[in-house]
């Protein structure tokens, strides 16, 4: 049995952080290993694994629904999907290149971030917990859809059975989701294939926009800011699904397989929604069980559907209980997952209880907005400390008081200045309604953090190589 780390003063390298790890492929014993780094000799795997672990959980109704949305703007069909092509494609490069990280540091996104913010870390993992929950409520809402209809019990009996079933996946942890994804892989691609064929044979999918001028400029970046809310928030979970990687593994294989895993799931199945919008709006789950012509075939995506909401939500929920650790408290992976899973069962029950698309879109787009500031700091940070080193041990790595204040403060007033660029259902910022719509808060958030964080670094360079 491989066990964790020795015990050290560190933070990060505490027993309850360390515990049981994985040997290797098809290892499926509980792992308790939590945050602590993953020591060069427990490290196994191929680059390839990267593909379907980030394919698989974006082959599900969340992504058609947000799909579905572009037709609702009124973009139509190639606008829409241009739009979706854009912000995913951001987002997907930014996932990809934090994904490099795991296999040099050996440990998850969160706790590599505390080399750039210390440990104000804990702010940023709380938010990170929080949209964990978010997230796996918004895909989970979905999966619980589909059980009810199936099976006939109320809705949520649906959710419980979705949420059991992602909790244990989640609790077993690293392995278990890596091979499940690669199963998922197959099965959603057949499901998904067949109900676009479906789709193009008896469905019109190419619709016209229906907003012209400055209202049409202003959908189209709305569009934009919804595919990237999608595909960069998993940049603050990149490195957790590369952590246990060989440290020598090739950097360009790690980036590509997991750009590629991204994009080629978002684009296609964003394109589905796209295209169904016209049958599936608010009923996705019973629109798409109507296209696939109902019968077995019908009930069989409606079983699918399920599964492959929990397993996709699993990742929510381990990258979540990694958070929860970051945060600081003393509790077992495990443990932390489960609780995720009872939290996300509420939000699920509140997504439900309204107006679900103004609702789905007001989370989706607030819940990642403070992930490009995130990108920046860590990503500037990151470039400083690693030139000329291949493996660095977040460990071993120190940050003084004033840099990791400077990190949350920068985070914070990034956030602030993006305030009055949000568009959604939970803010109308005030320049997004002087440009019909459109949501630049991304990009505000992004570039503000990374000006001001350059800045903080460049003056404290230039303090300690002045003259005295």
């Amino acid at each position: 049995m491989t066990t964790g780390p020795p015990r050290t003063a560190s933070a990060v390298t505490a027993d309850i952080y360390g515990g049981r790890m994985p040997s290797h492929a098809g290892d499926f014993a509980v792992e308790t290993h939590g945050i602590a780094p993953v020591p060069v000799g427990n490290r196994y795997g191929t680059a390839g694994r990267l593909f379907t672990v980030w394919f698989a959980p974006q082959i599900n109704l969340t992504v058609v629904f947000s799909g579905t949305l572009a037709i609702a703007l009124g973009l139509g069909f190639w606008l829409g999907l241009l739009a979706m092509v854009i912000g995913t494609v951001i987002g997907a490069f930014a996932v990809g290149y934090l994904s490099t990280w795991g296999p040099r540091t050996g440990t998850a996104q969160l706790p590599n971030a505390r080399m750039a913010f210390g440990q104000t870390v804990a702010v940023v993992a709380v938010i990170q917990w929080l949209s964990a929950i978010a997230w796996g409520s918004l895909a989970g809402l979905f999966g619980g859809d589909a059980l009810a209809e199936l099976l006939g019990i109320p809705f949520w009996a649906g959710v419980l059975i979705v949420l059991a079933a992602q909790g244990i996946i989640g609790v077993f942890g690293y392995e278990l989701i890596h091979r499940v994804q690669a199963v998922m892989t197959v099965v959603l691609t057949v499901i998904f294939t067949v109900f676009a064929v479906k789709l193009a044979g008896g469905h019109e999918f190419v619709s016209a926009p229906t907003a012209a001028g400055a209202d049409l400029a202003g959908a189209f970046m709305l569009e934009v800011a919804i595919a990237l809310s999608l595909s960069i928030s998993w940049a603050s979970y990149a490195s957790d699904y590369s952590r246990y990687l060989p440290a020598d593994i090739s950097r360009t294989a790690v980036f590509s397989y997991t750009f590629a895993g991204l994009t080629t799931a978002y684009v296609a199945v964003q394109a589905i929604g796209i295209a169904a919008a016209g049958v599936l709006t608010d009923q996705t789950v019973l629109g798409m069980s109507s296209v696939m012509g109902g019968g077995v075939l019908g009930a069989l995506t409606l079983v699918v559907i399920g599964l492959g909401t929990a397993t996709s939500n699993a990742l929510n929920d381990y990258s979540g209980s990694l958070a929860l650790q970051t945060v600081g408290l003393r509790i077992r992976r495990p443990v932390s997952a489960v609780l995720v899973v009872v939290l996300t069962f509420t939000l699920i029950m509140w997504l439900h209880s309204g107006d679900l698309a103004r609702r789905f879109e007001g989370v989706l787009l607030f819940v990642s907005y403070w992930v490009p500031a995130f990108v920046a700091i860590v990503v500037i940070d990151w470039r400083r400390r690693s030139a000329g080193r291949n493996v660095i041990n977040p460990a071993e790595e120190t940050t003084s008081g004033a840099d990791a204040w400077a990190a949350l403060v920068v985070f914070a007033v990034a956030f602030a200045a993006a305030v009055p660029f949000m568009h959604n259902n939970l803010i109308d910022g005030v320049v997004a309604v002087r440009l019909h719509g459109a949501d630049l808060a991304y990009f505000v958030n992004f570039a503000v953090a990374a000006v001001l964080y350059c800045g903080y670094h460049r003056t404290q360079r230039r303090r300690a190589t002045a003259p005295l």
